[in-house]
């Protein structure tokens, strides 16, 4: 297994607690090598989703927003301003919706999800100056990852958004190359971000989910025993990862207030004029929706449309 963050990170340190169980559990029958970051020997983030996918590696996490192409049904969370909370999401994805999504990787990909996990809710940073309206963007070159739905969402609010490598990220905002970048409190704490960008504004505009990736022919294979003892250690390394990742909002909040960091909050009534905004991508990117993920949307509660 390989992972693309090091050893603060939550998704790495949920790693950890579902390896631990698992060993505990399997005793002699397993063993596991897990490699927490891979951009430290020179691959991109991206090399994961190839490296799982030809079986070189039998795990990985990653960003859902990665596999929304090929796998149209994870659109649902490129859908901007409509996962306020956390808490909620999670229950969603428990339930049917979570179940027809893996249904819809399984039946796309050469992937099997083994679990969704907490990227964060996604807000902005910058350089330039604080962003407190849809109007404040302008003309703002920002880092954001390659997906379609992100960069309309940017693009409606007036920035120009291009697509950098999450190894090649801090660099190029360290040089100026773009002036904004978006992602939760977390990573900004974790990347050292703050150095560069004075300015952050609490948009929750995205609500990040990670996937936990297993190549499907390898973990078909596996004994049945296996198999069940994985999954076991799977829902305690995700509870583990879901907890983390909240306390982890927190603490970086709190660290980058400490470091004199000016973060801007979002009331309602200026989220209301966000999601105005890119009204048109929301309405377009429901439309994309195969139509079961989309009349599950539809029908919850969680979902602000």
């Amino acid at each position: 297994m390989a992972g693309y963050q090091g050893e603060r990170s939550v998704h790495t340190r949920a790693v950890r607690i579902m390896i631990e169980a698992l060993l505990k559990e399997a005793g002699g029958q397993v063993s596991v090598a897990f490699e927490s970051d891979i951009t430290e020997r020179g691959c991109k983030a991206t090399d994961l989703l190839d490296l799982v996918r030809s079986g070189d590696l039998d795990l990985c996490y990653f960003s859902s927003s990665y596999l929304t192409r090929h796998v149209p049904a994870l659109g649902l969370f490129d859908l901007p301003f409509q996962f306020p909370d956390r808490s909620d999401t999670r229950l969603l994805l428990e339930g049917d919706l979570g179940a027809i999504l893996r249904q819809e990787v399984a039946a796309r990909t050469g992937y099997e999800v083994l679990a969704f996990w907490d990227n964060g809710l996604r807000n902005i940073s910058n350089a330039r100056r604080p962003i407190r309206s849809p109007g404040d963007c302008a003309g703002i070159r920002i880092r954001t990852l390659p997906n379609a739905g992100y960069h309309d969402t940017f693009r409606a609010l007036g920035m120009e958004p291009v697509t950098i490598d999450v190894g090649d990220m801090v660099q190029a905002i360290a040089s100026g190359a773009v002036d904004a970048q978006e992602n939760p409190l977390a990573n900004i704490a974790l990347f050292g971000l703050q150095k560069y960008h004075p300015f952050v504004t609490m948009t929750g505009h995205f609500q990040g989910i990670v996937l936990l990736l297993c190549n499907a022919k390898r973990l078909a294979g596996w004994p049945a025993e296996v198999r069940t003892m994985l999954r076991a250690a799977v829902r305690e390394g995700t509870a583990a990862q879901w907890r983390l990742a909240a306390d982890e909002e927190v603490a970086s909040r709190s660290a980058l207030e400490a470091q004199g960091i000016d973060i801007v909050d979002i009331d309602d009534a200026g989220r209301a004029l966000f999601k105005q905004a890119v009204r048109g991508v929301i309405e377009q990117r429901y439309a994309d929706l195969p139509e079961a993920v989309l009349r599950a949307a539809r029908s919850s509660p969680v979902i602000q449309t």
